[in-house]
């Protein structure tokens, strides 16, 4: 059990046993993890200067945004606002999103996947998988970077034991070798569940071309030996390809290969129509068996009459008024554009050897966010020297990475954010 939990149960017997007694198995292990958003509240109250930490995109001071939705919030029908939605989202927005995906990834030409069920933005639909596929003990296989948020809703919701690789070779490659020798070591089990998240969160690393064959070519191997997978493929910054990387989701590729692999696209809008807090996400199934896929539809359909019943009617409207309008793609192509020159520039700045004593970078090529290895100084120690004594805010992970959202700083600023974080490691490294 965590040390967190350990001490809330604590707290609670000291004062009223009789209601740690009340306490599920499920209840006493739950806690809020001392993680990115614990990290964030604090860079929010200190990080006067530059705050690169949380997994936004701002711009002049303000969350970005697509002007086609925040110039309309007043001009809708009450019908699409105020009844609540179907539980499964509104017919003509999953449609919408269905063919979207049909657009953007052409590995799903000639395949059978469900329509997009609507969830509560990405995290729900997480954990909507988990309480579909997981039980005690299962085995859930995942790179060693990673979003801390899974190990809540995998494990310490459902009991799963996370099983990491190495996310980079040596070379600097992704370790597809690593993913399936990690698969194969639960051959026993049976049974696994995979997740792999393109574009990466911490690292912003999405697969080349050759990586993503790699990946398909290992897990059908694994599939060939006897084992069943559940390979999720969470999506959620979708689209924010800069560089040599596949242009589109693994799920297209993954659906439908081998009878004992299903494969899951857990995406929604939060991070690809930039609406963060409208909170509306998608779970689309992928599999060649139609009554597979309608069985699996109706048991999402159960657990969400069972939790939150239907999601957000507004944010649904909000998001199907995007996608309907003919000025979507190039406001979010602009928006594209600005996050794409963001990378470049970091690239080119930690390229220049500047900061060559004070750490390496990871391999990054899409998304928000990037990360250093630092050589010799403590990741949190670091952290908390820039909060307090520059302003800065970024995120520590592990012992030596640092993850810094580009996507939260302006262009023209990222240099001076780079020298204060290497000032501070030379303040530590003396």
């Amino acid at each position: 059990m965590n040390e967190i939990a350990q001490t809330l149960n604590h707290q609670i017997q000291q004062e009223n046993p009789y209601v740690y007694e009340l306490l599920s198995t499920l209840g006493k292990n739950l806690f809020y993890p001392k993680g990115i958003l614990t990290q964030t509240a604090e860079a929010k109250q200190q990080a006067y200067r530059f705050n690169a930490t949380i997994g936004i995109a701002t711009e002049k001071d303000q969350p970005m945004f697509l002007p086609l939705i925040q110039d309309t919030l007043s001009n809708y029908e009450p019908k699409d606002l105020y009844p609540y939605a179907p539980p499964a989202g509104k017919p003509e927005l999953r449609q919408l999103w269905r063919e979207k995906m049909l657009i953007e990834n052409p590995s799903l030409k000639d395949k059978s996947f469900s329509n997009p069920i609507v969830t509560n933005a990405l995290t729900h639909g997480l954990s909507i998988i988990s309480d579909l596929f997981i039980d005690a003990n299962d085995p859930l296989v995942l790179p060693d970077k990673l979003w801390g948020n899974y190990n809540f809703i995998f494990g310490v919701r459902r009991g799963a034991k996370t099983v990491t690789f190495p996310f980079y070779t040596e070379e600097g490659t992704l370790n597809t070798t690593g993913m399936k020798e990690a698969l194969l070591s639960k051959k026993d089990h049976g049974k696994a569940v995979l997740l792999l998240n393109f574009p990466n969160n911490p690292t912003g690393y999405t697969p080349t071309e050759l990586e993503a064959t790699e990946i398909v070519e290992a897990l059908k191997e694994v599939a060939d030996q006897g084992m069943n997978l559940v390979v999720i493929s969470d999506d959620a910054y979708f689209g924010l390809f800069y560089e040599d990387s596949i242009q589109e989701s693994l799920f297209g590729r993954i659906s439908s290969i081998h009878p004992r692999i299903l494969a899951i696209k857990v995406d929604g809008a939060t991070k690809e129509e930039y609406l963060w807090g409208f909170r509306v996400g998608f779970i689309t199934y992928g599999s060649e068996f139609p009554a597979v896929l309608d069985a699996l539809e109706k048991k999402t359909l159960g657990i969400l009459r069972g939790t939150i019943s239907s999601a957000s009617h507004p944010a649904q409207t909000f998001v199907l008024t995007a996608l309907k309008s003919t000025e979507f793609q190039t406001q979010r192509l602009q928006k594209f554009e600005i996050l794409k020159k963001r990378a470049c520039k970091v690239k080119q700045i930690l390229d220049h050897g500047d900061y060559n004593d004070a750490w390496d970078y990871y391999p990054f090529n899409s998304g928000y966010f990037m990360c250093l290895k630092l050589k010799g100084v403590d990741a949190e120690a670091l952290r908390v020297h820039l909060l307090e004594q520059y302003g800065v805010g970024v995120i520590s992970l592990g012992e030596s990475d640092i993850r810094v959202a580009f996507s939260c700083v302006e262009e023209e600023e990222l240099k001076d954010l780079f020298d204060l974080i290497y000032q501070g490691y030379q303040d530590l490294a003396k």
